[in-house]
Parts: structure tokens; C-alpha cells; sequence
């Protein structure tokens, strides 16, 4: 018996048979949901199991006003391309008004659209266009803080009397400096000195970002009510961004010096971290068919089953980073280390056995805040480019879990050859910069050779759609950079053609929804310490499915354990179909990747 309950698998398997029907039923419209939908039997086929997500940061997905920044109208042009990729949901970063300090992070209204990305009329429509295509919309929910520009802290800050206050969190110095020794994840102390009041303000991330107090319930209410706004709208997804950090230490203590460098993890000990979550569900959640997402970044895995155990009421995707995170330093995060296949997929074997039978992971090898996936984790040299991304992409479709492409992951698109400090905007970098370079721990050199390959701009730069002027991404001034390789990696040139890196992923897509296994079915490697080649089998009922994947730029034949043997091949990257009924072994060519059924 499976460690995720067979009976519980074999009935899915059974109902999988009406999936398509529920998906019709419950995906295109999004009003409060009955009863029946929001407590359905949990072996029943789920939407957000069964989507496939799409990633679109707007400021650089398609401009269509000339302002060299991506926008809602650019999203509602390039949905017939995202259908026909087979794309049934899109996450996108925050639409909100903000002074974008922090690209959108930093949100100065709730309920009001980021003027560079449109109008609230232009988000309504968003939301039509999708229901007309079955689709889905998911956007982030930025709530662990506000821009410093909010009413709110304009109101908190003007005075200690103020009612909005306690909005926020203000402290007296601790004998002339900040209250306590709280890093920023963005460089330097957590805590901003106001010199009007005297007291400083907490900031996790940047000084333009407050920490809101969740311990206010006036707080709590007047987050809950901003989700019913957006829900009401239409909205089928909420994705909670740094969800981990809204409880915070009492008191403010000093951490303990040999626990600074792991402060990520220390601000998700809130003793009402749970407690807060589970209100915002009874509260607001439970009343929609919604899926709810949560960056559950800093927790240490095994405790990342508590946001997203379906017995708990909290939340029902789990983000978790310790695969993408598996090549950086904890307290030097913008620093690389080499990483080996096995520490890969057993990281992998570790997420998937900490979601269990009650919990439900999202897959992903990269996002807006992280390098793309081709250059981290494949080969991006021109002569393997292809080959390795249809590679990644058979991984990040056949997993146990939700997957979510970032744009341009569908095209091969891959780091920016970033060479000097000023081709730069991400604010983390430039915090990082000023811990590190100026004040002399390391040098220049290091420092850029690092950040290269780490910047989360390398995510940022705008997508790639054909091989014209700005890549066919404004006709204005881009707000960043455009890849130079656009010429040779754009949508336009792969729609059409049949074995590219975007039809790959159309079949991989397809293949998915066709077949249930790959979405429900127990995972299981079948070489955890293998440093070549990544084999796992999806299994369901009396179904095994056999995932393969060379991560090497050689040639090796490759022997199936386990006496497994080929059924037939449902899918290879090669189109080559080199594996035959009854193989036990197998060919692979450099960064092959295929999915077989096994006897």
C-alpha cells in the first residue's frame, strides 16, 4: 500500500472519468460556491490538482500602449496563445497600485489597479476574456506588508496617537539604536527610524515596506474584506505571498547570534501564524471554490504540511524552495554552490513524501524571483538549449503536484548576460551590494560573478515574442533589458513548428490532462543516487507510468530497474520514438526525456 493511501488513489482513478465535466462546471464561472463544492469528498477530482498554471509577471509579459511596460490589455491579447499552449490558469504578480519600489510588492491600494498596467474596467474585462476560455485567474496577495505610501501608514507614521498606529509595528531604540538586531531580507536592519515620532517601524523586507500587525484584528478585517472584493470579481486563485511571516515574535527579543544568519527561518516562528490562517479560511476562503497558494518560504520543510493539510483549513498549495534554492547559501542567499543530480531528485523525494496524502505541493523550477530554470538547472548553450528544456519540462509536468510554468519557460528563454552593477534593478541585488561590496567583505568581481547566475532580474527581463523590434514586446522604450538572443529564442518562430520547445510543451500539457496518473498517481524514484540519468514511475490503480530523463550531454544506455519493461511510449522529446514494446533498456540520447507505460 502507497504511502499516500491506495483507496483513496484508486477512487480518484474512478471518478477521473467525469473530471472533465466538473472542470466545465466549476471553472468558467466563479461566484460564492455552493456547499457541495467547497466541502466535496477529497477523492473526488480537483480543479487546481488538475490545472496547469501559468506565470505572468505583467510589467514584462506584452505592452500595448507604447510605455515600455507590460499591461492588463497585453495579457488579454496573448490569451488565444496561452490556450492554445493548454494553459487552464494564470498567476499573476501584483496588479495593485503601487510606487513600485519593489516591482509591485509595495502596495499603496487594495482595491485600486496599478496605473502602468491599466484600469479596473481593463481587469474586469481580463477576467471576461478568460471565462469566455475556460480559464482561470490567480493573482498574489502581498499582505504581510504595505507600501510605505498607503493611507494606512501615512496615517500610522503622522503621530503615536494616531488610531492607525497600531496598524503597524512601532518601537522605541534600544539605548540609541534599532530595538533589536533584525536583518532585512533586502540588506541591512528590519527597522526604519521615523525622526518625526522618534520610533522605529518594522520592515522585513524593504523601508518602503511596513510590516502590517496582524495581532490588530481591525487589521485582519480590513485584509479579510480586500479578499472579498477580488473574490466577488471573479477571481478563482489566491496566491499569499510570504503567508509564514504574518505572526510575529512577541516582544521583539534580539536573535540569538548563531541564529542570524538563519532569520528567514526565525520569522516564521509567530505563535499564531496557524491560528491566523485558519480564520482567514473560515472566514473568507471556505466561502468560494478558490485555490489558495502559499509561498511558504523560511519554514523547514517538514512543517510545510501544516499550511496545506486539507485537515487543517488552512491553505491547499504549498510553495516550497528548497529545490530552488538548492545551490545557494543560507547566509549569503545571492551566493552559488554547485549541486549534483542526486541531491536534486532527493530533494524532490523530499517534498513530495512531506505533502503526503493530505497535503498538495505546486512544482516549479523557477519565478519571478529566482534565475530561469534552462540556465540553472539545464544547459543553455545554443547546441543543448532545446534539448534541455524539453527535458525540464517533462519534469515539471509529470510531478505529483500543480504545475506552474513562468513565461517564457515554454520557449527555451534563459538568463540575461548581465555584465556590470548598472544593468541591474532588482532591489535585492542592490541591498546586497551595499552589505557586501561597499563595505569591503567581498569584491566586485565575486559579487557580479554570483549574482549573474542568482538576480532574480534574470526572470524579469521582458518575454520574447518575435524577432523584431524589442522583440516584439513594445514599440515604445522597454522598462529593462531584452535578452540579446531573442532573435534566435521567440515565440514567433516556435508556434508553428512542430518540434519546438513551445509544442513540446503543448504535448507534455496535453498529455497531462489525458492521462490522470500523472497528476494523481504515487511517485517514486528508482535510483535516488543515479549522478546521469533521472527515472521515476507515476502510479495509479493497476496504471504505472515511467518518467525518464538524461541530465547528461552524452549518450547512455540506460537498463529500466525495478523489472520494469516498455509498454508503449507515450511521449519523447526526440520524436523519435526509439524505445520499443518490451525494452528493458533503453537508449538515451543527451538530455533525452520520454514518458513510457510499463507492464
Amino acid at each position: 500500500m502507497s504511502r499516500y493511501g491506495l483507496s483513496t488513489a484508486i477512487a480518484i482513478f474512478l471518478a477521473t472519468s467525469f473530471s472533465a465535466k466538473c472542470y466545465q462546471a466549476y471553472g468558467a464561472t466563479q461566484t460564492k460556491a455552493p456547499e457541495a463544492i467547497v466541502q466535496q469528498s477529497d477523492t473526488l477530482p480537483t480543479w487546481w490538482k488538475q490545472a496547469v498554471f501559468y506565470q505572468v509577471y505583467p510589467r514584462s509579459f506584452k505592452d500595448t500602449n507604447g510605455d515600455g511596460i507590460g499591461d492588463i490589455n497585453g495579457i488579454i491579447e496573448k490569451l488565444d496563445y496561452l490556450k492554445t499552449l493548454g494553459i487552464d490558469a494564470i498567476w499573476i504578480n501584483p496588479h495593485y497600485d503601487s510606487p513600485n519600489v519593489d516591482n509591485g510588492y509595495d502596495i499603496s491600494d487594495y482595491r485600486n489597479i496599478m496605473k502602468e498596467y491599466g484600469t479596473m474596467e481593463d481587469f474586469d474585462r481580463l477576467i471576461a476574456e478568460m471565462k469566455k476560455r475556460n480559464m482561470r485567474l490567480m493573482i498574489d496577495v502581498v499582505i504581510n506588508h504595505t507600501s510605505d505610501q498607503h493611507p494606512w501608514f501615512i496615517q500610522s507614521k503622522s503621530s503615536k496617537d494616531s488610531p492607525y498606529r497600531n496598524y503597524y509595528f512601532w518601537r522605541d531604540d534600544k539605548d540609541g539604536q534599532a530595538p533589536n538586531n533584525y536583518p532585512s531580507f533586502f540588506g541591512g536592519s528590519a527597522w526604519q527610524k521615523d525622526d518625526k515620532t522618534g520610533q522605529y517601524y518594522l520592515h522585513y523586507f524593504s523601508r518602503q515596506q511596513p510590516d502590517l500587525n496582524w495581532d490588530n484584528p481591525k487589521v485582519r478585517q480590513e485584509l479579510y474584506d480586500m479578499l472579498r472584493f477580488w473574490l466577488d470579481k471573479g477571481v478563482s486563485g489566491l496566491r499569499f505571498d510570504t503567508v509564514a511571516t504574518y505572526s510575529k515574535i512577541p516582544g521583539f527579543p534580539d536573535l540569538p547570534q548563531q541564529r542570524v544568519a538563519h532569520f528567514a527561518e526565525e520569522y516564521t516562528k509567530g505563535p499564531n501564524i496557524h491560528r491566523y490562517v485558519n480564520e482567514m479560511n473560515r472566514e473568507v476562503l471556505s466561502h468560494y471554490d478558490v485555490a489558495t497558494a502559499g509561498e511558504i518560504f523560511g519554514v523547514p520543510l517538514e512543517q510545510s504540511i501544516n499550511f496545506v493539510d486539507r485537515r487543517r483549513n488552512e491553505l491547499n498549495i504549498a510553495f516550497t524552495f528548497d529545490l530552488l534554492r538548492i545551490d545557494r547559501y543560507v547566509d549569503e542567499r545571492w551566493r552559488r554552490k554547485d549541486w549534483n543530480l542526486a541531491q536534486f531528485r532527493q530533494t524532490i523525494d523530499k517534498v513530495d513524501h512531506t505533502a503526503g496524502e493530505y497535503g498538495w505541493n505546486a512544482f516549479f523550477l523557477d519565478n519571478h524571483d529566482y534565475p530561469r530554470a534552462l540556465s540553472h538547472f539545464g544547459d543553455d548553450r545554443p547546441q543543448w538549449r532545446e534539448a534541455s528544456a524539453k527535458a525540464l519540462a517533462t519534469l515539471i509536468l509529470t510531478q505529483r503536484a500543480t504545475p506552474f510554468i513562468y513565461q517564457g519557460s515554454e520557449l527555451g528563454m534563459t538568463n540575461y548576460p548581465f555584465k556590470k552593477m548598472d544593468d541591474f534593478e532588482d532591489i535585492e541585488v542592490k541591498g546586497f551590494w551595499h552589505d557586501y561590496v561597499e563595505t569591503g567583505k567581498v569584491t566586485a568581481d565575486e559579487f557580479l560573478q554570483n549574482v549573474r547566475q542568482t538576480s532574480r532580474d534574470n526572470n524579469r527581463t521582458p518575454f520574447q515574442w518575435d524577432a523584431g523590434k524589442n522583440a516584439g514586446f513594445t514599440v515604445g522604450t522597454p522598462w529593462f533589458k531584452i535578452n540579446p538572443n531573442y532573435t534566435a529564442i521567440n515565440a514567433a518562430s516556435q508556434v508553428n513548428d512542430p518540434n519546438s520547445v513551445f509544442n513540446y510543451y503543448r504535448q507534455l500539457i496535453k498529455t497531462r490532462h489525458d492521462i490522470p496518473t500523472l497528476t494523481y498517481g504515487t511517485y517514486m524514484d528508482l535510483d535516488p543516487e543515479n549522478e546521469s540519468v533521472y527515472a521515476y514511475t507515476r502510479t495509479l490503480g493497476t496504471e504505472k507510468y515511467l518518467v525518464i530523463i538524461n541530465f547528461k550531454e552524452k549518450t547512455i544506455r540506460y537498463s529500466l530497474p525495478k523489472n520494469l519493461s516498455i509498454d508503449n511510449v507515450i511521449i519523447e522529446s526526440n520524436n523519435q520514438h526509439t524505445a520499443r514494446k518490451n525494452d528493458t533498456m533503453i537508449v538515451l540520447k543527451p538530455w533525452h526525456a520520454g514518458i513510457y507505460k510499463v507492464n
